[in-house]
């Protein structure tokens, strides 16, 4: 594996490295963070080896994904210019220090954990035994493998799909740490988490982004300029990201303006400052720097910058991963709660559901809600666009995508959420909301419509957000995904499988369940109700008559499990419901069956609906495909009727010659 020189670079990472290394223990002796335990020290080895670990494991995380980012959707190439690969191949090299970093974080963290040196003789037997019961191990195992496997990857890699998929498993392989952070055994375990998760994913585009831009400026010549500007819109919404996500952390560690004069809320207080003044820097490019930077002599000036805000970068990181093992003023032990509720979904049991409940029990999903206000913010962001250019946009498509988003944000923040965690009932009307009413709402908003409608096309022809959703609509996997059979059987399938799974449980227990299962119920009802409904562009739609049948076999297959459940004698989910003894919910059974009505009644109006819909959309095609033939039959004279009674013609004239 080859790379080309890139020394004009060396110097700038150095500063980053350095910085980091230089601000680590200085941060740690504030907080702490390296202090002897009590009892059961692992030695001085293993708590400082732990910081210089993690710091080299974030950089490099960062260093990899703002490689690949850069790679797949931001660099521009030439016949000339080998520019993806030698990044991709970069990447491989700073994935592979990544995986080490992580592996040997992974030993360090269990010699904490146990109290013992590495020195000790049971260590290697314990590190075998436990390593993959205990979470904070388990998770650094995960990113250590997924580490691996995108370096891997990035040594072979040389399409742009392959280094977008590289770039993806990336991510996805920082988001365990999220898991292990502060808070995560705490009342707000699901808000810590959520948090850091995003502050993780954008903390690592942001540094790493900034990293690769200057790793790869020799390579980039001419094209720094807009490869500069792209990624100064990223950095834009990272810089967002991080400040979003970590004033919520925060107010999950500290518990007022007090806890700021701890030694915890001094390092917030650097990492706070370190990020007002990288916005500044970035204010600069944006608003200075980046205009000019074409010209000759402007590269120096923004170099400068970008040196000074790598150091200021690694400064934050040393600050963080030493406030990372400092204890916060709100310690991370579970709150006590003698309830069996509290253990098992990590919030106290609500009282008893009456009918007021279901408009008056709120818990906010700060992840949910995020999600919701930002596809809100950019559906009228595209709309606005539109109406500058002069283009209409039919009203009833964002009041829509508005109700479906609000609908949804109450499905996951209201009284379904709060009474879902503890209820199958309760569960089921979630489950209903977000796989079959939601998608009803934002089908046909056509959001696909309107971002290939108001997205800039770029001419260099690197992916851009436009060229990305050209690629997925246009791709062979949603060509066999959107076949309205493969979407029916994903829709009703899955549903059977997760409830009478182990899956079903694992999504009441753990966090990362309950996402993940939220995720594949609005994928999947947006899905099938997209083959169905949808206006968006796509791979062919199969003829209304045919999606009618798939519609109404579904939907029976649907009330054939709602029945099912309905007459069930078993309590799904034993481990969870048969030990949870709410005070004022005592027949399990009972819960779960209404849950087997729920999923059977619910169905039937959003089915009316699409049906409705589905012989609109039929009624339509016929419409406009009369229109079109009558406007074919007036250009040309209607060629078309005059040939087949011509065809008529010959055909009587055949049969009364053989007459």
């Amino acid at each position: 594996m080859s790379l080309p020189s890139a020394s004009p670079a060396r110097p700038p990472v150095g500063v980053l490295v350095g910085a980091a290394l230089v601000a680590l223990p200085l941060a740690a002796v504030l907080g702490q963070a390296a202090a002897a335990p009590a009892i059961g020290d692992p030695g001085a080895v293993v708590r400082w080896g732990l910081l210089y670990a993690k710091v080299i494991h974030d950089l490099a995380a960062a260093a990899t994904i703002g490689l690949l980012v850069h790679a797949a959707f931001l660099m521009p190439e030439t016949t000339r210019t080998n520019r993806r690969v030698t990044a991709t191949r970069l990447a491989a090299l700073t994935a592979g220090l990544w995986a080490l970093a992580a592996a040997a974080g992974a030993v360090l963290e269990m010699a904490d954990l146990i109290g013992i040196p590495l020195s000790d003789p049971a260590f290697g037997r314990q590190f075998t035994t436990f390593a993959w019961s205990l979470e904070p191990t388990r998770v650094v195992v995960i990113t250590a493998g997924a580490a691996a496997l995108v370096s891997i990857g990035a040594v072979v890699a040389r399409g742009r799909v392959a280094m977008a998929w590289l770039c993806g498993l990336s991510v996805v392989g920082l988001l365990p740490q999220a898991l292990s952070g502060h808070a995560a055994g705490t009342a707000a375990h699901a808000t810590a988490v959520n948090a850091l998760a995003v502050h993780l994913v954008a903390v690592a585009v942001w540094v790493g982004g900034l990293l690769a831009l200057v790793m790869m400026r020799p390579q980039l010549g001419r094209d720094l300029g807009p490869t500069a500007q792209r990624f100064s819109v990223l950095a834009g919404w990272c810089f967002g990201a991080v400040a979003l996500s970590g004033l919520l952390s925060a107010t999950v560690r500290i518990d007022g303006w007090g806890d700021l004069a701890t030694r915890y809320g001094a390092l917030l207080l650097i990492k706070t400052a370190a990020l007002l003044a990288l916005g500044y820097a970035g204010w600069r490019h944006r608003r200075a720097l980046l205009p000019r930077l074409g010209q000759d002599g402007a590269a120096r000036p923004f170099v400068r910058l970008v040196v000074a805000e790598l150091a200021v970068m690694g400064v934050a990181t040393g600050t963080a991963v030493a406030l990372a093992r400092s204890a916060p003023p709100v310690p991370d032990s579970p709150v006590p709660d003698a309830s069996v509720a509290f253990s098992l979904t990590g919030y106290p049991a609500p009282p008893p559901l009456i009918a007021s409940s279901w408009f008056t029990t709120w818990r906010t999903d700060w992840l949910w809600l995020g999600v919701a206000v930002v596809a809100v913010g950019l559906y009228v962001a595209g709309i606005v666009r539109l109406r500058r250019r002069g283009d209409a946009w039919p009203v009833h498509r964002p009041i829509l995508w508005v109700l479906g988003w609000a609908v949804f944000v109450y499905a996951t923040c209201g009284a379904p959420a709060v009474y879902g965690a503890v209820l199958f009932s309760a569960h089921m009307v979630m489950h209903m909301v977000v796989a079959m009413l939601v998608p009803l709402l934002l089908v046909p908003a056509a959001p696909i419509l309107l971002a290939l409608r108001t997205l800039p096309a770029r001419q260099d022809k690197t992916w851009g957000p436009r060229e990305v959703l050209l690629q997925v609509v246009h791709s062979r996997a949603l060509r066999v995904l959107s076949n309205p059979v493969v979407a029916a059987a994903l829709f009703f399938f899955s549903l059977a499988i997760f409830y009478f799974s182990p899956l079903f449980e694992l999504a009441l227990r753990t966090h990362t369940g309950h996402v993940l299962m939220l995720i594949h119920f609005l994928l999947t009802g947006y899905l099938f109700a997209w083959v169905l409904i949808g206006i968006d562009p796509g791979p062919k739609k199969w003829p209304p008559l045919m999606l009618l049948v798939v519609l109404f076999a579904t939907m029976s297959f649907h009330a054939f499990f709602g029945v099912v459940m309905t007459g069930s004698t078993t309590v799904l989910a034993p481990g969870f419901f048969d030990v949870l003894h709410l005070s004022w919910m005592t027949d399990v059974l009972k819960d779960q069956r209404e849950a087997g009505a729920i999923a059977w009644g619910i169905g039937e109006a959003p089915t009316l609906a699409l049906t409705l819909l589905v012989a609109i959309g039929w009624v339509r095609s016929d419409r406009a495909e009369t229109r079109r033939s009558d406007r074919q039959a007036d250009r040309d004279g209607d060629a078309d009727l005059l040939a087949y009674n011509a065809h008529l013609a010959q055909l009587k004239k055949r049969s009364e010659r053989r007459g």
